[in-house]
């Protein structure tokens, strides 16, 4: 008996209202045709993310009625108004459960920059190599999104995931152990937070 090769999930967080939005959340909003959270699913799946959990927040009901998400794992968090820590922790639990396919990291992508595409997230898929595993992408030298945790940071990342911080707090505290990798030759990682950012979707 062999075992099975590492798999590294995509967790993609898309629970939010869009509470500056006017409450538009950000993963009903279409970009060139699609929904933005069909894009961003789309992007793990075809940088080799397997499988992909996509966690539900704002009108989650409307989003699974919506959005095409072929063999993606939908999340519900009922949390979700408590901000990105709440998603995050979800979106790990989801990884964690006995029943999920196993995976030895998590990728993790946010709904609303989808000036971050595939190639990006598989720059930074490559840099994985154990489930110690801790890397970010990086623009011009800041890090970015995404950003991808080994098993072995789950139970840590989730415990310091707070509020609308996410996992900030946690990569602050392990700064050493980030490998960076540069993507602003093939990404731009603008989020779409205000209605002036809705001129970035076409």
């Amino acid at each position: 008996m062999t075992d099975e090769p590492d798999q590294v999930a995509g967790l993609l967080l898309a629970a939010g209202g869009g509470r500056r939005l006017g409450g538009r959340p950000k993963a009903l909003l279409e970009h060139r045709g699609r929904l933005l959270v069909e894009h961003a699913a789309d992007a793990l799946r075809t940088a080799g993310c397997a499988p992909v959990h996509v966690v539900l927040g704002a009108r989650a009901e409307d989003v699974r009625k919506r959005a095409v998400l072929p063999g993606c794992v939908l999340v519900d968090n009922p949390e979700w108004a408590e901000g990105m820590g709440s998603s995050l922790r979800a979106g790990l639990a989801s990884l964690r459960d006995p029943e999920a396919r196993p995976a030895s990291a998590a990728l993790v992508s946010l709904v609303d920059q989808p000036g971050i595409g595939p190639q990006a997230m598989a720059r930074v898929l490559a840099a994985y190599t154990s489930t110690e595993s801790l890397v970010a992408a990086s623009y011009d030298g800041m890090r970015g999104h995404p950003v991808l945790f080994g098993a072995a940071h789950w139970a840590g990342v989730a415990a310091a995931a707070v509020g609308d911080r996410g996992a900030r707090d946690y990569l602050k505290a392990h700064d050493d152990a980030i490998t960076l990798v540069e993507c602003g030759d093939v990404a731009q990682p603008y989020d779409i937070d205000t209605p002036v950012d809705l001129d970035r979707l076409g």
